[in-house]
């Protein structure tokens, strides 16, 4: 079974490396990296929900680093390159700071949806009357990535969507590796005894306050990341873009997919809803309706996601986990026997 997961996985990936070679259409390019794009925002939900907490704030993280990268690269000279990861930090950083306010050592998973919810509105709001961001009308003009050079090889430009296809399929391949790595290592048993019961967690042991930190710090950073792509993507980022009803489509890419799948979740549910987006685009009018009733739908029968329908049999139990069992997750995933 290893052996067909791992040679699947491989097809798979060859595949998506030559996306570029069957298809010319900036069109079909441009959706597929915002399907990359929207399944690590929606990654990132997962690894807050994964501790017990409901992030409402994401938008604002990716704002956050869209924002800092436009102003290194425009009003600084910093390179693309060293923008990146400077928002990357950055944001992270701040993610820190403000994780005290928002998740703090005895606060409920409540507070924390209705702090970062506010948060998350007050990010529109406070960048649209600060000018030095440009206002309502926010920054234009951003530049591409600086080219790159490398001994032997031509000089790559990005002066389509072929390259920032493959710019952001490295950043998305990098960020699964990370996220894998965590979930595989003592971090993710941590995470997920947290999320089940975090009184329970604290009594065996586990520092709840700080991998809900970690995973906080962690996850506004991946989103701070996809800023800094996202603003020299597009070259122009408004406050609107990264208002609440984006963190809204953020859990529906989530939820869709289905959230006790970690990384495929979120990939299945941004492509499904990115294509559904797109084919319901010439009615307008009803496509909201439609959208609505689909996910009502999807949410009643596969409360577990399209993913779940791989456990069918575990639909019937649900999200209910007795305390026996929550113990016996956290006992064993920390060999506490």
């Amino acid at each position: 079974m290893h052996y067909i997961r791992l040679f699947g996985l491989i097809v798979v990936s060859i595949m998506v490396v030559l996306i570029p070679l069957f298809t010319h259409s900036p069109y079909y390019l441009d959706l597929i990296i915002l399907i990359m794009l929207n399944s690590v925002l929606a990654m990132t939900f997962v690894m807050l929900l994964r501790v017990g907490l409901i992030n409402l704030s994401i938008t604002a993280f990716w704002g956050m680093g869209a924002y800092i990268s436009a102003i290194l690269i425009m009003n600084y000279d910093f390179p693309f390159w060293a923008s990146l990861p400077a928002s990357a930090l950055v944001t992270g950083a701040i993610a820190w700071g403000l994780g005290y306010i928002l998740i703090g050592r005895r606060s409920t998973g409540f507070s924390f949806v209705i702090l970062s919810a506010v948060m998350g509105m007050l990010f529109t709001i406070v960048v649209s009357s600060i000018s030095f961001l440009g206002g309502y009308i926010g920054i234009h003009n951003i530049p591409p990535p600086d080219p790159i050079n490398m001994p032997f090889l031509p000089t790559i430009i990005f002066v389509s969507k072929v390259q920032y296809f493959y710019l952001m399929l490295i950043l998305f391949v990098v960020i699964i590796l990370i996220c894998k790595a965590l979930y595989s290592s003592w971090t993710g048993p941590a995470w997920a005894a947290t999320g089940l019961d975090h009184r329970l967690a604290e009594s065996v042991g586990i520092n709840t306050f700080r991998f809900r930190m970690f995973a906080f710090t962690l996850a506004s950073a991946i989103a701070g990341l996809m800023g800094s792509f996202y603003a020299s993507y597009q070259g122009f980022i408004a406050p609107t873009t990264f208002g609440m009803w984006r963190n809204i489509y953020i859990q529906i890419y989530a939820i869709l997919g289905g959230v006790g799948f970690v990384v495929s979740g979120p990939i299945i549910g941004s492509a499904v809803m990115t294509f559904l987006t797109e084919f319901l685009r010439p009615f307008n009018v009803i496509a909201p309706l439609i959208t609505g009733i689909l996910l009502i739908i999807l949410i009643v029968f596969l409360p577990q996601g399209l993913l779940g329908l791989l456990q069918y049999k575990n639909i019937v139990t649900g999200w209910r986990l007795n305390t026996t069992k929550t113990r016996e997750v956290i006992l064993s995933a920390f060999h506490f026997k």
